[in-house]
């Protein structure tokens, strides 16, 4: 298929989070209007708000990219907020959409979703195949239930809503407060802060050795957009970039961007969190898209845009809604 955006009003739900305001730059390239509210317009966990809202404006297509997200400790500590408040905004947007009878949805969720021993890389078949990781479950369950729920107006009532699953993501107004940050801004902001400081070793949590895969939030928006024009199908599809690294290796890449010369030491009583998390996005490549950054400049990129906007503990509030 293919989803002509000329002309359309295209809805970016949660546009001041890292993944909205990436999606709504890259939107800017084509010939469509974006529409936007924020959390003082539209409270996204107001079912009547919402509907009222979307039978006011009517969008011909939405990107589903609001959610509330932190990292490990964020998940561990307010497990009610992450799956209560993800499933209020799915739901609420969702049913307030098949009512404004929007027929083009794409549905953003998360590599959490897989089970924490899936195999190597995931594949979308993965999903509901094992137990979840525990320290990010309730947001992983959330998500699980925002990509059926796409799957089920589209069974039920035909509607073309699709789903894609981003790997780790990191990039402009990424969340860099080290109580609620993920693990590369964390890592950037720690390193960086070392150097400030003059200290001659930084300590990270955990063993250094788990594998992860990163993307830059403006590659995810650009793969998101292609499949809003390319892709209808009822499975959803994994975004990554489709390398890895260790934890330390991402340290290691870190300390050079920055500049920093110290020796990382690691603090093992706390969680590694999955062991190994890469995402097959052969399906996503199979499609046409294929154009990730390679680690290095991304991180580069990330590192000047916040230096550039004073080293603020959160830029755009990534969890924006």
């Amino acid at each position: 298929m293919s989803y002509d955006l000329t002309g359309k009003r295209i809805w970016v739900a949660g546009h001041r989070g890292m993944v909205g305001s990436a999606v709504v730059r890259r939107l800017a390239e084509e010939p469509c209007e974006v529409l936007t509210a924020g959390r003082d317009t539209l409270d996204l966990t107001d079912q009547a708000a919402v509907r009222d809202w979307m039978q006011k404006i009517r969008p011909d297509a939405i990107v589903m990219a609001a959610a509330r997200v932190g990292g490990i400790k964020a998940n561990n500590d307010f497990p009610v907020d992450f799956l209560l408040q993800n499933l209020l905004i799915e739901t609420n947007i969702a049913q307030a959409a098949h009512e404004a009878d929007v027929n083009r949805f794409l549905f953003l969720g998360s590599s959490c979703i897989y089970p924490k021993m899936a195999p190597q890389p995931i594949p979308e078949s993965s999903l509901l195949t094992g137990p979840l990781e525990p320290t990010n479950e309730w947001y992983a369950i959330a998500k699980i239930a925002g990509i059926k729920l796409c799957q089920a107006y589209r069974k039920q009532y035909g509607r073309d809503w699709i789903s894609a699953m981003p790997t780790n993501l990191y990039g402009p107004g990424d969340n860099y407060d080290l109580e609620s940050s993920h693990v590369l801004p964390a890592l950037l902001r720690k390193v960086h802060e070392a150097k400030v400081a003059g200290a001659p070793s930084v300590e990270l949590w955990g063993t250094g050795t788990p594998l992860r895969e990163f993307l830059h939030c403006d590659d995810l928006a650009d793969a998101l957009v292609f499949l809003l024009k390319e892709y209808s199908g009822y499975d959803h599809v994994n975004v990554g970039s489709g390398s890895e690294v260790t934890i330390r290796e991402l340290a290691e890449v870190i300390a050079r961007v920055v500049g920093y010369d110290a020796s990382l030491t690691f603090d093992t009583t706390k969680p590694d969190g999955t062991p190994r998390k890469l995402m097959d996005s052969s399906r996503l490549h199979a499609l046409g898209w294929n154009r990730a950054r390679p680690l290095v400049d991304g991180i580069a990129h990330a590192y000047a845009h916040w230096l550039e906007h004073g080293g603020r503990e959160t830029g755009p509030m990534r969890a924006a809604r």
